[in-house]
């Protein structure tokens, strides 16, 4: 793929169109995803998706990809006032607000409650492969991997000169061969909604709802909010992580591995950006 990006899609999808009968081959779609293909026409295009069996995302990021040689500039993330504002109305579910490469520009208290952590700077894709593995805050690590990996390689497809996600790719290339598997798979996703679950080592299983609300400005910034299911365990949950919270005037940290020892940061440091 352009722009540092590795190409996988050739070897994902060889056995698929070997077997079409249309006059695509395994080559054009390479050389499609490089930038080295002719303009294919919409016909090309709609034959090669039927032959993959392509979702609605999927169909959308091959088209990207016959684009190419109108390539969009990387979003700008910049985080407005207002948003930090809106992020200070959710008090009832973590709330946080992330960009194209992951990255969380801000979050709200119960958020930084959650990881443990200040919301910015954390990189949620750095974060699972590389931070937590598979016995960390995520309940269901395999498929939170498998997202992950989807929503980058739609990233890398819409936005393929954008140096920081090529170094994040790499980074995550280097130090997880889980990462490095999946990537090689070349499969897209698109964040959206669905469940979320993880394992707090002071509440216990919170089994959340995610929604994903992409915000105008052409920023590329999306706010996620994790709500719970009302009188569910996962609201009792979160209703008494926020009282821990509370109770170290704080932000209360995930004990350190291998200790019982903890430490807190101020609920104003969540808040840089």
């Amino acid at each position: 793929m352009p722009g540092g990006f590795e190409s996988g899609h050739g070897e994902v999808f060889q056995g698929a169109v070997q077997r079409a009968r249309f006059g695509i081959s395994v080559d054009y779609y390479v050389r499609l995803e490089q930038g080295r293909a002719t303009q294919p026409s919409a016909q090309v295009l709609d034959a090669l998706a039927r032959v993959l069996g392509l979702d609605e995302t999927e169909r959308g990021h091959l088209y990207r990809l016959a684009r190419q040689r109108r390539r969009a500039k990387s979003p700008s993330g910049r985080l407005r006032p207002e948003l930090l504002r809106v992020l200070d109305l959710i008090t009832d579910a973590p709330a946080l607000i992330m960009d194209h490469r992951l990255g969380v520009a801000a979050g709200n208290r119960l958020a930084a409650l959650l990881y443990g952590r200040a919301m910015p700077g954390l990189n949620t894709a750095r974060h699972l492969f590389l931070e937590e593995a598979e016995r960390g805050l995520y309940a269901d690590w395999e498929k939170c991997t498998l997202d992950v990996v989807g929503h980058l390689r739609l990233a890398a497809g819409k936005y393929p000169d954008d140096p920081r996600l090529a170094s994040l790719v790499g980074e995550l290339a280097m130090g997880s061969e889980r990462f490095r598997r999946l990537w090689a798979r070349a499969d897209v996703r698109a964040r959206t909604h669905g469940r979320k679950a993880y394992r707090h080592p002071l509440v216990g299983l919170l089994e959340l709802h995610q929604e994903n609300f992409a915000l105008p400005d052409e920023s590329g910034m999306e706010l996620l909010v994790l709500s719970a299911a009302p009188g569910s365990p996962a609201e009792d949950g979160l209703r008494l992580l926020g009282a821990l919270g509370s109770d170290q005037g704080g932000i209360r940290l995930r004990p350190r591995r291998g200790t019982s020892e903890t430490t807190s940061v101020t609920a104003a440091e969540t808040r840089e950006s």
